[in-house]
């Protein structure tokens, strides 16, 4: 029996060899436009270990595929299975382009990585390309330095898929902040299919209000605190230990802290840090909530990092934010916070590694005190969803033409 073409379908790829920025990107794009559609289906193809953690609504689902984590010489290894690491992305291919058989989209959006892992993708893009499918290439606002970004994209050939299989590249952000294209150099076919949405916008729901919030005494009373937050806590070490030495120093400190220390640190650093935040008063900690946003929907401020989704979400809850951004192995996250700094839409600390306890302290006194972001006024900078929504309404209402239909049944 053939699929139900009144009804459509999305198919999301997203190789997520570590963290949870790409696939909490995505689960927010999936969520948006099923709100949006009542018609639509979406389905994600992830490599997230902890992608199950996470609530999905209805009419999005996932098929988790095996994973592998980066090794720091660049290379890629298997999370869980002991087999070959070539087998193992044969196998990640297989099921990609299995699973875009079976369920056979009327869109194809990836996120980040034009040919996938490795180059893992490029087959499914094919098939899905001669079946007239379109191909999205959904790209963060800011990749790394142009410098790095166009060596990278150069070592994987990915010009030729960008031009000749990709039919429209999304920017989540705005250039008035960051182009991550910009000195790269690219055909003009390419930059022609690049839109910049405008970043996604985040919201919450007060029924999923983390309960061990209200069990721990810091916040036992709705006080204020400020919210701590690594992302996925792989590389977010220095971070929880520079605010733990600020209060370990500076016990004044007006607001407590709550630490999320992120579900891929490493276990010895946690119970590290849980040692350290058991001796202090004003400060708690939690590994990992996939409810974050109502965490940080009612928190003071917030202390971060500055990847993407936290960024969006420190726009979306209007939020004073002090970000503390990595610069290795990309310099993404320097680059956003160095950009929202300069608008005024955050303040950056840079981490040189002394860490000075005093000068967190007096950064973790002054954020209650800073400008809110909605202070600034640019035009579209939340927009991202809605431009998504749209767009995809355009393509499907083509797709439901009497032509186009005409076109596929002379096709199937």
């Amino acid at each position: 029996m053939g699929k139900d073409r009144s009804r459509a379908r999305l198919l999301i790829y997203s190789h997520d060899s570590f963290g949870l920025g790409h696939l909490r990107r995505c689960r927010t794009i999936a969520h948006s436009l099923v709100d949006h559609r009542e018609d639509l289906s979406v389905l994600i193809l992830s490599g997230s270990p902890i992608i199950g953690s996470f609530d999905f609504r209805t009419r999005v689902d996932f098929i988790r595929i095996p994973g592998v984590i980066k090794l720091r010489n660049g290379g890629y290894t298997s999370l869980s299975l002991d087999i070959d690491i070539e087998e193992m992305l044969d196998m990640r291919a297989s099921f990609i382009h299995h699973a875009a058989e079976i369920f056979e989209p009327d869109i194809f959006l990836v996120d980040k990585e034009p040919l996938g892992l490795r180059g893992e993708v490029k087959d499914t893009l094919t098939l899905l390309k001669d079946r007239g499918v379109p191909l999205v290439l959904g790209l963060r606002d800011v990749m790394d330095d142009p410098e790095q970004l166009a060596e990278e994209w150069r070592r994987k050939n990915v010009v030729p898929a960008l031009r000749d299989l990709y039919d429209h590249i999304w920017i989540y952000g705005l250039p008035e902040i960051c182009d991550p294209l910009e000195g790269v150099e690219l055909p003009a076919s390419v930059r022609d299919k690049t839109k910049f949405t405008g970043y996604l916008r985040r919201d919450w729901s007060r029924t999923a209000t983390p309960s061990t919030i209200a069990t721990m005494a810091p916040f036992a009373g709705n006080e204020p605190y400020l919210l701590v937050t690594t992302g996925g806590g792989g590389d977010g070490a220095g971070l929880i230990d520079w605010v733990l030495r600020a209060y370990e120093q500076d016990p004044g400190i007006p607001d407590p802290a709550l630490l999320v220390l992120g579900p891929f640190m490493r276990t010895n650093l946690q119970s590290e840090f849980m040692e350290r935040v058991n001796r202090l008063d004003r400060v708690d900690a939690i590994t990992f909530d996939a409810n974050v946003e109502s965490l940080i929907a009612n928190a003071t401020g917030i202390v971060s990092m500055g990847g993407y989704n936290i960024f969006c979400e420190i726009l979306s809850f209007d939020k004073r934010a002090l970000i503390i951004p990595r610069t290795i192995p990309r310099l993404e996250q320097h680059i956003r916070a160095s950009r929202a700094q300069e608008l005024g839409l955050v303040r950056m600390l840079s981490d040189t590694g002394e860490r000075d306890p005093m000068k967190m302290a007096g950064a973790l006194r002054e954020l209650p005190f800073q400008e809110k972001p909605s202070r600034i006024n640019i035009l579209g900078l939340l927009d991202g969803l809605s431009v998504i929504n749209g767009m995809v309404d355009s393509w499907l209402s083509e797709k439901t033409s009497p032509a186009k239909q005409s076109l596929v049944k002379q096709n199937t």
